[in-house]
């Protein structure tokens, strides 16, 4: 199975080249305002795409899953969205969720600490592939000034899930692939910290 990973398009989802894949999985910031008609735009784009399977969560510019969950649900028709929740492909285990450390006055904003390891002790063992929005701090999370700016608690509960492969995306800058522990971390970000899109997605194949 191949599984297409993307994220933080922020509107400009027409200028991705999206290989072919089993699989497709964004993890969050489909917008730049976060309005419903940049939803309605990446739905559009997300239906002429051959993947069989497409799966979603959303990011910090995402206010309309925040703000409007149902009518957002209503508009996106050719993905599954996930929002701490589980779906499983071929057997393959997907979990998603949204929240990260506070960023500005951003959707999906959690104080550090209890909040957000609530959040993350949802996360069940036994999930193949993880899907947050954040990074986990020391891993992809490193912005142009040099700031470590990821979640401590959620590479704590990565390291008692242990996926195969965690999936996220935010710092625009810690784009790449990092092994460690057994696991793959991939920060999936297509555009960069000038917004420009300037990286390809990444295909994950589970054997």
């Amino acid at each position: 199975m191949n599984i297409v990973l993307w994220s933080d398009s922020h509107s400009r989802h027409e200028l991705c080249r999206i290989p072919d894949g089993d699989v497709l999985i964004f993890a969050g910031d489909i917008g730049a305002r976060g309005t419903l008609e940049e939803l309605e735009s990446f739905d559009a784009f997300l239906g002429r795409l051959p993947h069989r399977r497409k799966i979603v969560i959303a990011g910090n510019r995402d206010y309309f899953f925040e703000d409007q969950p149902a009518e957002s649900l209503r508009r996106l028709t050719h993905a599954a969205y996930l929002q701490d929740e589980e779906t499983v492909v071929d057997g393959i285990r997907i979990f998603g969720s949204p929240w990260q450390p506070p960023f500005m006055k951003t959707a999906f904003n959690l104080p550090r600490g209890g909040p957000l390891r609530e959040k993350w002790s949802r996360i069940p063992t036994g999930i193949d592939v993880l899907i947050t929005h954040t990074p986990p701090m020391g891993i992809g999370d490193r912005t142009a000034s040099g700031l470590h700016v990821g979640c401590e608690d959620l590479l704590a509960a990565v390291l008692r899930i242990r996926p195969r492969v965690h999936v996220f995306g935010h710092v625009h800058e810690g784009y790449g692939m990092t092994h460690k522990d057994g696991m793959l971390f991939v920060n999936a970000s297509v555009v960069d910290e000038r917004m420009e899109v300037s990286h390809p997605p990444v295909v994950f194949t589970v054997p």
